[in-house]
Parts: structure tokens; C-alpha cells; sequence
């Protein structure tokens, strides 16, 4: 071995190296690794033993697997009801338009919830910033909670203040500039139903501007609405330059003229209508690029399309009261001066009026239809009575006289007829 080292020396370097000086360093350097080797592997051996030890003794096994368990179930939690049931704790969400109107056009297909489902309203407020109005909401609100939820689209630069006390906070959804009669005014009401429709409890939409108030307390309100088989949309055919007037006929063949209808903007809508709304791609083109300025796309977009699609679901008016007697593109706004009791009541007792005179005149109509049907089956009766032999006197069968026969039958249709009319 050391021959064979002084040997490659020799070759390599072309000296004579002291060959028994490298021998016995050799020696020395290997025993004092092995030492440290086997110090470094008993140290090793105490601190593993030394940790095992303490850890059984002290417990921070059991803490570090509790851990362990207990980030699993949120985890898990994602994939259970409660997660699907339960609204958004935050509105101001990161997702863009087209991935919010694909998330809130998911709808369940089986109609039946498997979960107690107290249905609610969805007030939707398309404001340009502070809701001067706001302490007569919270009024309307209180004492209502769980039948109702508030969202807020207003200009992307407005910063809200509302006190963690009240039923605004943090309502507000992530908004953009929204400009009167284009397509952005839409794209903003289209915002508000899809963040709404993300609650699965809110079956109702209502469509509000910062200078709305109720007229009626939220009990009444809540009632109504809920009751209602049909929406609450204006959707009417005008013939004149403000209505027809405003088609583009390369809208066709998916909008005709002849399905062309104009209406308020406010509405009152169900679930199944506003997923209609958010759904929409087809019509949505069509407006987008054929409906501008002279043609109010707010106006025409939602009636046309949902007089289209559900005609029988359509109430064909809006539960929004305003006034248009003054003229011009806008209704009637209303400052301090204007809001007396006797405004109120011309609001409540016109439209009571309105809607007793149609009952009053659906009732005389009916009456006078009933007595029409009378006359003409009693004068059908006489003239039975009148075809009818007569009996012979030695028969001994009992006479019945025309008249009666007459009255008879006339009663008879008139309790038919008055129970088909629900008189």
C-alpha cells in the first residue's frame, strides 16, 4: 500500500516524498473521524429519545393532530349543503360579469329545497352614490329580518360610511359607470340580479333608485308580492314614434316589431324571470348593438325580451308609483314641498279608486251577463213547456204548468252559470 502510493508519486510529481510521515497521518486522521462520527450518531440517539419523551409527556402530539383534524372539515365544508345554502358573507366578490352571470344562471333543477327555505325579497338600490333615504328604509326594515337582503350598485369611486348598526353595511357589490338609457344602465341591473340570485333564499327582485320610498309598511309589501303569480313588469305596445318607432329592423327575425314593447324601468320580477335576465345572450347583441340613443335600450331590453320568452308570467304593469302628468323623458321628481299627507293620500286613494272602479264595473258586468242568461233560459224554457202535449184528462197524471217549467229551468243555468263566473 505505501509502495504503490510513493510509486504514483513518483510518476506524478518526479520527487522522492517522505513516504512514512503521509503513512501515519493516514492513521491518525481516520480514528479521530470515526470518534466524532460515533459522538455526533449518540447525540443524535439522546435528542431523538429526549424528544419522543417529551412530546408523550407534554402532549404536543395530541395538539399538533388535533390541528391537523381540525383544518379538514374546512376543507370539507365546500362540498356540504350548508355551503350552497347559506348567502355570501362578503358582496365585494373578485369574479368579472360574464363569470358572476355564469354562477348566478346555475339553477337547480328538482323544484322541492331539501331544507327549511323562508323565501325573501331582494331590494336592489341602483343609486349614483349616498341613499339620502336610508333612515326611512331602516324604519321599513326593522323588525323583519331573514325576509329580506339589500344590495347597492352606485359609482365605482363612491365609498359608503354606513354604521355596522345599520341594514346597509356592506351591501354594496362590486359596480361599474352605468349611463342613463345604453346598455351599461342594463349591464348595472343585470349586476344586481345575478349578486341577488347568489342567495338562494331570494325569490323576489325589486328593482329601487336612491329617491324611492315605500308606501306601504313591509308586512303589506311582503304579502302582496309573495302571493303573486305574476311579475310586475310594464310591457305594452306602443304604436307611436316613442315606441314602434324606436325598432331596428335588423333586430329580426330574434325581435319582430310585432313583439316590441316598452315599459319602466322598475320591476318586481320572481327567481325564474331573473334568471331569464342573467342567462340572456341572444337578445343581449341584439340590444347592444341595434337599440341606442334615440332608442332607450332600459326601456325596451327586459319587456321585449320576457313578453318573448313569458308572456303569462307578466303583469304587464310595475308596482312603482310615479308620476308622468308633467311631461318630458324623465317622471316627476318630488322635493320637501311636495311630500304632504295629502300627497300620500292622493297615492293610496287613487289607486284604491282605480282598482275598486274595475271591480265595481267587473261585478255590474257580471250581474248584467247572469241576468241576460236567465232571460234566455227561462224564454228557452216556455218554449219546452210550450212543445210539451198536453195530458189527457182521464190519464190521471199530474199537470205541470209552462211558467213553472220556464222559472225551473232558468234557475237551473242561472246557479250553472253564476258558479262559472264566481258570482
Amino acid at each position: 500500500m505505501q509502495t504503490r502510493i510513493g510509486s504514483v508519486g513518483l510518476l506524478e510529481e518526479g520527487k522522492d516524498p517522505v513516504v512514512s510521515t503521509r503513512t501515519n497521518q493516514y492513521k491518525t486522521l481516520p480514528w479521530r473521524a470515526l470518534q466524532l462520527f460515533g459522538f455526533f450518531i449518540a447525540l443524535c440517539i439522546a435528542f431523538s429519545i429526549i424528544t419522543v419523551y417529551t412530546i408523550r409527556r407534554s402532549g404536543i402530539y395530541s395538539a399538533v393532530t388535533t390541528a391537523k383534524y381540525n383544518f379538514e372539515p374546512c376543507y370539507e365544508q365546500s362540498n356540504s349543503l350548508e355551503y350552497w345554502r347559506k348567502p355570501p358573507t362578503n358582496l365585494l366578490h373578485s369574479m368579472s360579469d360574464n363569470e358572476l352571470l355564469w354562477r348566478a344562471s346555475l339553477v337547480p333543477r328538482i323544484k322541492k329545497y331539501p331544507f327549511s327555505r323562508v323565501p325573501k325579497i331582494a331590494f336592489m338600490f341602483l343609486t349614483k352614490g349616498p341613499l339620502p333615504l336610508a333612515p326611512l328604509w331602516e324604519r321599513f326594515f326593522k323588525g323583519h329580518e331573514g325576509l329580506y337582503s339589500i344590495y347597492i350598485h352606485s359609482m365605482p369611486s363612491f365609498k359608503a360610511d354606513f354604521p355596522r348598526s345599520s341594514v346597509f353595511y356592506r351591501r354594496q357589490i362590486p359596480s361599474q359607470a352605468a349611463e342613463w338609457g345604453r346598455m351599461s344602465m342594463c349591464d348595472a341591473e343585470r349586476r344586481l340580479l345575478a349578486n341577488a340570485l347568489l342567495d338562494i333564499s331570494n325569490e323576489w327582485f325589486i328593482l329601487l333608485s336612491e329617491s324611492c320610498i315605500p308606501v306601504y309598511n313591509f308586512s303589506v309589501t311582503y304579502r302582496y308580492i309573495m302571493k303573486s303569480k305574476y311579475s310586475f313588469m310594464g310591457a305594452f305596445d306602443d304604436p307611436g314614434p316613442f315606441g314602434r318607432g324606436r325598432y331596428n329592423f335588423n333586430m329580426a327575425p330574434e325581435v319582430n316589431i310585432s313583439k316590441w314593447r316598452k315599459g319602466s324601468q322598475w320591476f318586481e320580477i320572481n327567481r325564474k324571470l331573473a334568471v331569464n335576465i342573467v342567462e340572456d345572450v341572444t337578445f343581449y347583441l341584439k340590444f347592444e348593438q341595434f337599440c341606442r340613443p334615440a332608442c332607450y335600450v332600459d326601456e325596451h331590453y327586459f319587456p321585449t325580451m320576457l313578453t318573448i320568452q313569458a308572456p303569462n308570467l307578466l303583469a304587464n304593469r310595475s308596482i312603482t308609483w310615479v308620476d308622468w302628468s308633467r311631461g318630458g323623458p324623465h317622471p316627476a321628481t318630488f322635493g320637501r314641498s311636495d311630500i304632504t299627507e295629502e300627497f300620500f293620500k292622493r297615492i293610496h286613494e287613487g289607486h284604491q279608486c282605480r282598482q275598486r272602479s274595475r271591480i265595481a264595473a267587473m261585478a255590474l258586468y257580471k250581474v248584467f251577463l247572469l241576468l241576460v242568461l236567465v232571460a234566455v233560459c227561462a224564454l228557452m224554457g216556455s218554449a219546452i213547456a210550450a212543445d210539451a202535449p198536453a195530458p189527457s184528462p182521464t190519464s190521471g197524471t199530474v199537470s205541470v204548468s209552462p211558467s213553472f217549467l220556464s222559472v225551473f229551468f232558468a234557475a237551473v243555468m242561472a246557479l250553472i252559470f253564476g258558479s262559472t263566473l264566481k258570482i
